[in-house]
């Protein structure tokens, strides 16, 4: 066989290789992160990464009644939050949210949510079988009810979240009201935002598992919402491990 004959057939061999792995990748995706909106009304989804990790989606969008917007996760190990703004809207030419405002922009690029907010917490790719860690926290208060859905993915994978809509049951102490206290209540405190005592915050002595205790406030989310983080240290099995699944939703208004 001559040596052209020869390299011909490797560069088809090498052509072909390449070409079904690309078709594989198109095929099978990576992880995707679909946020969904079931709410009767426009939300505004924000992503917060921890440090050292990037920005995804540049922070935050809008989303549409009965629409949703999905994107590949990153390949490597990620770690954040995802959250909804509500009542979002441009006044005196400034972008404002009454729920977890991210300094009056609508891409957060990196910033945080002001509280109250619902958060769904995530670390993506870690451990020897790939995990995806998911769980939906209302230490920092209520805004909108969600769940976190993984697909196709094996071993301990629950739909996880707050499904209950707690503006209606927030006790009078809790609530929090637009228009600086005078419109209706668009979001429900966590008791450390609403007194801000070391004790409720779980700050100073009171941070460690042996002193930071669930109080009256924390019970009352974790009644309506057992399967949520209510108190900052709140049991760690409430954060689930979920390998290799291929699409991880948040849905809002679950």
């Amino acid at each position: 066989m001559s040596s052209s004959s020869s390299s011909t057939k490797t560069l088809l061999s090498l052509s072909l290789l390449f070409t079904l792995c690309a078709l594989s990748q198109a095929t099978y995706p990576g992880l995707i992160l679909t946020l969904v909106n079931n709410c009767p009304y426009t939300i505004w989804p924000a992503l917060q990464p921890n440090a050292g990790h990037p920005v995804l989606e540049r922070g935050g969008f809008t989303l549409h009644s009965l629409t949703h917007r999905s994107f590949p996760a990153p390949t490597a190990h990620w770690s954040g939050r995802i959250w909804a703004r509500t009542g979002c809207n441009y006044q005196h030419g400034k972008f404002y949210c009454a729920t977890g405002d991210c300094g009056g922009r609508i891409e957060c690029d990196g910033l945080g949510g002001a509280a109250p907010a619902t958060l769904a917490q995530f670390a993506l790719h870690h451990g020897h079988a790939d995990f995806s860690s998911y769980g939906v926290s209302l230490v920092d208060g209520f805004n909108i009810p969600l769940t976190v859905t993984p697909h196709e993915g094996k071993g301990q994978c629950p739909v996880v979240g707050c499904r209950a809509n707690l503006l209606e049951t927030c006790p009078a102490v809790l609530q929090f009201r637009s228009h600086g206290g005078h419109g209706p209540v668009v979001g429900c405190k966590s008791g450390c935002e609403a007194y801000k005592t070391d004790e409720l915050c779980c700050r100073n002595h009171y941070n460690s598992p042996q002193t930071c205790k669930p109080s009256t406030y924390s019970q009352f989310f974790k009644h309506a919402c057992p399967a949520t983080f209510t108190y900052a240290h709140d049991s760690p099995s409430l954060m689930h491990e979920c390998s290799s699944p291929r699409e991880l939703k948040v849905i809002f208004c679950h």
